[in-house]
Formats: C-alpha cells, structure tokens, sequence
C-alpha cells in the first residue's frame, strides 16, 4: 500500500534538502516524478525537472502543460517550495512578511488551483510542508511562523472542498521540527554562534537528535499513498516531541 507505481507526482522546491529526499523517496516507491526549483534542479532521479516560480501564475501555466505533456494527468503534488527570514516581529516589516506568504502560501494555492485539472479524473493527493513554527511559538522566525500556520489553515480548508470531489482529492500537510538541512544551518548563522544554537535547540525536544530529511520524505510516500486513503484535513508533526511540551 506504500507503493506509488504508475503515479505521477511533481514535487516544487525540489533542490532544497527535503526536496531531494522527497523526490528520492517517491521515485524508490514507483512514481514518476518532476522535480521543479527556481532553476531546473540537476536530478537525475527525476523523470523530468522544471523551472518554477511559485509565485507566477504563468509558470504553473508552463508547469501544467509540460506535465499534461509528459504524464497526461497527475496524481500527487508536494508543495515543498519555501524560505526563511531570521527576524523577530519588531524587526520584521511587510515586505518581509509579504515575501513569506507569496511563497508558502500563494504559491502552494496557485499550485493546488493549477493541479486540479490534471487530478480531477483519477484523483489524488496534495501533501503541503508546513512546520512546528505554525504551530508552537518561534520568536526569531515571526513572519515565517505566520506563513506557515496560514498555509496549515488554507490546506485544512482545500482538504474539505476537495473531499467533496468525485474521485476525492486529499490533502495534508506535514510540519516538522528542526531539520538537518541548509535552512536550519542558515537560521542558526543568523542568530549567531551556530554549533551553541543548534545544541540548545537539540536539547529542546524529548528525543534526541534534528529531524532528518529522509523521515520527512517517508511521511510524505505514505500520505501520498494508498495507506493513507482516508487521511485528509491533517497535520502530520515530525519534531521529536518539540511541540508536545
């Protein structure tokens, strides 16, 4: 049931740490992937890669033909597409936080809008990447934190709307907690003395270690799956136990 063979998925910020073991993981479960970035991303694991910008309508336009052209239809879309700024809310100004939401949150409903055609005769999935600071408080990451609970609340709403749909679409969302990837590395340069901060953050949740992205990835096969067939309207929280304190 954890078998994704002849599903096609497209999978956006596809060169980031969880993009790569997210298109890695699909592709190892049977799926046909595309693998889109802000440049086409060098992965040979995908059966085609795209430059996307998630924020321009006319590029999901692209995006929807390329993959009309390829696979005919589609099946599952991973919203993974995002960034942070290390500021708390007294340093943060609109365009700070106006930047955040064009991307997490404009951009995966320019994309769930976009998939919807190409889902709609066979069904599907939509697995959106949130995070715990959506949900706990992240003072350093204030408009990122504010992104990411908007996206969790958009992908509730899509989920109950697209329930309704004959063959249904589901969608969830993942949020994880401190992960091995370069945006944690870069949250924790910016707030200086990066081994102390990134210690101080391990040392937060009950179980040892960050987050790997392989994890997040096996999280996202399974909601794209068949397992999965009646999960939709969650969050699935990957954080070691951060956000149950």
């Amino acid at each position: 049931m954890l078998q994704l063979a002849e599903k096609t998925a497209l999978v956006t910020g596809a060169d980031g740490g969880f993009g790569r073991a997210i298109v890695s993981a699909l592709v190892k479960a049977g799926g046909r992937v595309a693998a889109s970035d802000l440049a086409s991303p060098l992965n040979p694991e995908a059966q085609i890669t795209l430059s996307l910008d998630v924020t321009r309508p006319d590029d999901w336009v692209g995006a929807v033909q390329q993959l009309t052209k390829q696979f005919g239809h589609l099946d599952i879309l991973i919203n993974n597409a995002g960034f942070a700024i290390t500021k708390d809310f007294r340093e943060t100004d609109l365009d700070d936080l106006e930047r955040l939401m064009a991307v997490h949150v404009g951009g995966a409903l320019l994309g769930m809008q976009a998939a919807l055609p190409l889902m709609r005769s066979r069904g599907g999935a939509i697995v959106n990447i949130c995070s715990i600071a959506g949900l706990v408080a992240a003072p350093p990451l204030a408009a990122y934190g504010a992104a990411k609970a908007a996206l969790r609340g958009l992908s509730k709403s899509v989920a109950v709307t697209c329930a309704e749909l004959d063959p249904p679409i589901r969608v969830n969302c993942i949020s994880p907690g401190f992960a091995e990837t370069a945006m944690l590395d870069g949250i924790a340069a910016a707030l200086g003395e990066p081994d102390r901060v990134k210690d101080k953050l391990g040392r937060r949740q009950p179980l040892p270690g960050f987050v790997t992205p392989q994890e997040v990835a096996a999280a996202v096969v399974y909601l794209a799956s068949d397992a999965a067939a009646h999960v939709t309207g969650a969050d699935l929280v990957i954080d070691g136990g951060y956000s149950a304190q």
